[in-house]
């Protein structure tokens, strides 16, 4: 997974509040994007603008300038659908499909984009970056989460209707909640109501 700092995103819940979700690796972070099937209605890469305002929230940040075309924002999503079965396929026990390995492979065959060090010391990147770029940096780092030491401990959020994934890096491995601000939360209320014999 690339060792990229990340404070998490910024999601809003169907209530509308406001919660930080960090799914522990660069490649689930596309997954809060939209999804296969039911999660279409989620979507939000329709336009080289959506993928690119992604990746300026996402744990690339600060992310080079991108010239992305619509064939390529068309091939996000491909691939994050892919992704996002073959990373709650390994949530759950089951091996992944191999179109969808093939989906993520492709993506990650492309050349990434190239890390610079800027006079400040800190990363930057190289010169103005393709849409194929970025997603193989994105796949690249699917490869190294679904084969690596943590694949293991990818997981499907425990709360009631969501399936947010992410990867628990915690040293514990106990992590069940997309966010204890928000699921983990309300699982508590929940709990509290039942002890107190409360409905709702």
């Amino acid at each position: 997974m690339a060792g990229l700092a990340s404070s998490g995103l910024i999601l809003r819940s169907h209530t509308g509040a406001r919660y930080r979700f960090d799914p522990g690796a660069l490649c689930l972070e596309l997954t809060t994007t939209g999804g296969p099937g039911e999660f279409r209605r989620f979507e939000v890469l329709h336009t080289p603008a959506d993928l690119a305002a992604w990746a300026a929230r996402s744990r690339l940040s600060p992310t080079p300038d991108l010239d992305i075309s619509q064939a390529e924002v068309d091939t996000a999503r491909t691939f994050r659908d892919a992704l996002f079965r073959a990373a709650t396929a390994r949530a759950t026990g089951v091996e992944p499909v191999r179109d969808d390995l093939d989906v993520i492979n492709r993506t990650a065959a492309h050349l990434p984009l190239t890390p610079a060090v800027g006079p400040d010391g800190k990363r930057s990147w190289a010169a103005t970056a393709t849409g194929a770029q970025l997603l193989s940096t994105v796949a690249r780092d699917a490869v190294e989460l679904l084969t690596g030491e943590y694949a293991h401990r990818i997981r499907v959020c425990s709360g009631e209707r969501c399936h947010l994934v992410f990867v628990d890096t915690s040293r514990p491995g106990s992590r069940r909640w997309c966010s204890m601000e928000h699921c983990g939360n309300q699982h508590k209320v929940r709990a509290l109501r039942e002890r107190r014999g409360e409905k709702g």
